[in-house]
């Protein structure tokens, strides 16, 4: 049930940005458990001013086609798995979308049951006690 929002460049192309999407979530599916029909992306493009990403922040060395993926999901994935999706992400996005490694932020979000709705107005995880 990840929701996963990918902010980009205004000029990335559109296969960049359908090859990164691409990416995110077969990665997903291959470390952290989540299922192939279970694919919630927002893809935002930003201009220059609006997109503002540190070029030298930890020594790592970015672009101006830096992009950064935020996926907020269930609480309870391992150290190794995170570490196994920020690998496999990046291994996926430089193959498919041709990013380079360095241009690439994850940043992850946990939350509980309790914390989605899929519609209705109804926590469908988390139903309420009778």
């Amino acid at each position: 049930m990840p929701l996963v929002r990918i902010s980009v460049p205004a000029s990335t192309h559109g296969d960049t940005v359908r090859g990164l999407a691409d990416a995110v979530h077969d990665a997903m599916v291959e470390t952290v458990d989540v299922p192939p029909t279970d694919r919630f992306q927002v893809i935002t493009r930003h201009d220059a001013d609006h997109l503002m990403i540190d070029r030298t922040y930890f020594g790592v060395t970015r672009s101006a086609a830096a992009v950064i993926v935020q996926i907020a999901f269930r609480h309870g994935r391992t150290d190794v798995q995170k570490r196994a999706l920020y690998r496999a992400i990046t291994d996926k996005a430089t193959a498919g979308a041709k990013l380079k490694p360095a241009d690439i932020m994850v940043v992850l979000t946990e939350n509980e049951r309790i914390d989605w709705s899929f519609g209705d107005g109804v926590a469908q995880m988390a139903p309420e006690p009778t």
